[in-house]
């Protein structure tokens, strides 16, 4: 796999921008290329203001967003609509305002949904959902795009260090006594994130400085440094969390 390009803007505010114009771009190519995109989704803060600033972008509508397919690559383990899900907050701030199919959007499972609150339940069944979209038998779809949030402990999705979920080998497992809260949640693994063609990592502000300047560094212990996108893999920062980057990752 090709080595990581870093890509560090001025501010959080000028990151969200970028990411969003790049994702609008990256949409558009795959879809030229195969007549649809698969996008992994992430949460968090910056997430949530890059799902605004593609709701913001002129070239919003250059998408055709009916042929979008949409996953997402952690979830937090609640009920439909609790405001703390992933699911929740893309919607609010993107996804609910453009023409998507709804057939094509596929969330994790929620605690109150078929799978009641057993969280490898939900797991299986999102995995099986995964493999019903799969090219050619396999296991996962084509996912031309991971997106990433990039956690003060170097966590990505809800893989966490040191924790059982990141030794997972299946493309989705279960999270039990997760270090962040809620609890319980349900992820994408490593070896899953890691089919994606490209991957980007996103990360603002002061907090995130320590992991991302490890994750770069090497060696691959934290999450972070683990995930690798087939053709591309991105750091996206602000200026804030890229104070600890390598001075042989250029930046641009």
């Amino acid at each position: 796999m090709p080595a990581p390009t870093v890509v560090v803007h001025a501010d959080a505010d000028l990151l969200a921008t970028a990411v969003a114009a790049r994702l609008v771009v990256r949409i558009q190519d795959a879809q030229a290329a195969r007549g649809t995109a698969d996008v992994v989704l992430t949460g968090g803060r910056v997430a949530a203001a890059v799902y605004r600033a593609v709701l913001a972008a002129p070239a919003r509508d250059a998408v055709d967003w009916s042929r979008v397919n949409l996953w997402w690559g952690d979830e937090r383990f609640l009920p439909a609509g609790d405001p703390d899900r992933n699911e929740t907050q893309a919607r609010a701030a993107l996804l609910d305002s453009l023409p998507l199919d709804p057939a094509r959007v596929h969330p994790m499972p929620p605690s109150d949904g078929p799978d009641g609150a057993d969280p490898e339940l939900a797991a299986a069944r999102y995995a099986a959902e995964l493999a019903r979209h799969a090219p050619d038998g396999g296991a996962l779809p084509r996912f031309d795009l991971v997106l990433l949030g990039v956690g003060e402990d170097g966590h990505v999705a809800s893989v966490f260090p040191g924790h059982p979920s990141s030794a997972e080998a299946g493309p989705v497992c279960a999270v039990r006594d997760s270090p962040k809260p809620p609890p319980l949640r349900t992820t994408l693994t490593i070896p899953a994130l890691d089919t994606a063609d490209e991957v980007w990592l996103i990360a603002a502000g002061p907090d995130k400085a320590e992991s991302v300047g490890a994750a770069l560094t090497g060696p691959a212990l934290l999450p972070a440094a683990r995930v690798r996108g087939v053709s591309r893999t991105v750091w996206l920062l602000d200026r804030a969390a890229a104070a600890n980057t390598p001075a042989h990752f250029a930046p641009r």
